[in-house]
């Protein structure tokens, strides 16, 4: 259970008008299939300028649907980036594809384009890499026009893991693109999780603007249930003596899952989405007074930022030097904890975890950049109701752990 007088590294922002809609929702006919779904689809597609959103349960969820509708199976390599959460590599297994991966640029914690060309063109007689999912590492974007890039000449599915990055934004030519927009990717994952930039509870979504890829992941979102006439296999079970289609009749040609948001979490969407540029102003400001604050500390890194991405800060990841300031990072977060903040590591390299490691034999050494990124990680408190006697109050206990 989470401490109320310890300030968390992540929180949702729920005011009285989120809790209002969520109430009328609930007081109505549908509260869940119903017309908020889509209202969240459409007011989310509007806000990215993409052409279809299709929202479900959780961005794990929406991961697995985007494997699924891309046609990712037995046989395939997923290539992702040791340095996620689990569920970005987690989904090719959900498919029963293979896992893979390719390292990091250390002052990132992003993908690598390069060291994606390099591991396909040594395998590049190999014919199993199916799809890339490149991770917008604590919503700052990766290389995206350059992963994509590569991945069209290789054949790859792109499928971009945007669960830090709602709001993010990148530079590419002269022209601004909004991540989720999909100008560089097939699909974008999307996760509203509390702790994420806008929340429903638990929730995903997938972008993309491909129509055959939208249907897929409509009809894969709920059963795999066809409803839809005209693309009925078994017409003289859908229409009765007379010809009129069966108002109940649907069919299911291929598996999908339950993966439906409801009505009240979308209610909860879209009164979240009103307020995502004033959340980001709010991230974006307390990420410049960390960086002013520290920039000039000895042993503390930070993440490397460029003027033609527009970070959404989901986290601010601090690298620091544990041995030169003569402390284990498990002591330095517990000293933190004692003075009321909280803290928090992302990621263990998936490589590290057990399952991987028996599954497909991965191994510590692996993925230097990587596992040298984790060595020194520390997540900082950053959400929009973080006040500023709050990050003076870390700011002042970080400053005095380096000046000591």
């Amino acid at each position: 259970m989470n401490d109320p007088e310890i300030i968390p590294y992540g929180c949702q922002t729920i005011e009285e008008d989120d809790i209002e809609s969520v109430v009328e929702i609930l007081r109505s006919t549908l509260i869940t299939t119903g017309p908020a779904v889509e209202q969240f689809e459409d007011k989310l597609r509007n806000y990215l300028g993409v052409k279809y959103a299709v929202v479900c349960s959780s961005g794990t969820a929406a991961l697995h649907l985007a494997c699924l509708a891309a046609g990712i199976g037995p046989g395939d390599d997923v290539i992702t980036s040791p340095l996620t959460f689990s569920a970005s590599a987690n989904c090719s297994i959900f498919v029963n594809a293979r896992p893979r991966f390719v390292d990091i640029e250390i002052d990132t914690g992003c993908m690598n384009a390069d060291a994606l060309e390099e591991y396909l063109s040594e395998r590049k007689n190999n014919g199993s890499a199916r799809a890339v999912i490149p991770v917008h590492y604590s919503g700052l974007t990766c290389d995206i026009p350059g992963i994509y890039d590569i991945a069209r000449e290789n054949d790859l599915v792109v499928i971009e893991d945007s669960c830090h990055a709602l709001g993010a934004q990148y530079r590419h030519d002269g022209t601004w693109y909004m991540v989720g927009a999909c100008a560089h990717s097939d699909m974008s994952v999307f996760s509203f999780h509390p702790v994420k930039h806008i929340t429903t509870g638990e929730g995903g979504a997938i972008t993309t603007n491909d129509e055959n890829i939208y249907k897929k992941l409509i009809k894969l979102r709920s059963h795999g249930m066809e409803k839809d006439h005209e693309h009925f296999k078994y017409p003289e079970l859908a229409q009765d003596n007379t010809g009129n289609v069966n108002p109940w009749y649907y069919e299911i040609e291929e598996v999908g899952y339950n993966f439906r948001i409801t009505d009240f979490q979308c209610a909860l969407g879209m009164h979240q989405l009103q307020k995502l540029e004033t959340f980001l102003e709010k991230r974006r400001k307390i990420a410049s007074v960390y960086t002013e604050a520290f920039s000039d500390l000895d042993h503390l890194a930070l993440q490397a930022t460029f003027e033609d991405r527009n970070h959404a800060y989901h986290l601010f990841p601090v690298l620091i030097d544990y041995d030169a300031i003569g402390l284990t990072r498990g002591e330095l977060m517990l000293l933190l904890r004692d003075k009321g903040i909280g803290s928090q590591v992302h990621y263990i390299p998936v490589h590290y975890l057990g399952y991987y490691r028996k599954k497909f034999g991965y191994s510590p050494g692996d993925y230097p950049n990587a596992e040298r990124f984790y060595e020194k990680e520390l997540s900082l408190p950053i959400f929009p109701k973080l006040t500023r006697e709050q990050q003076e109050h870390i700011i002042e206990e970080i400053q005095r752990v380096f000046s000591s």
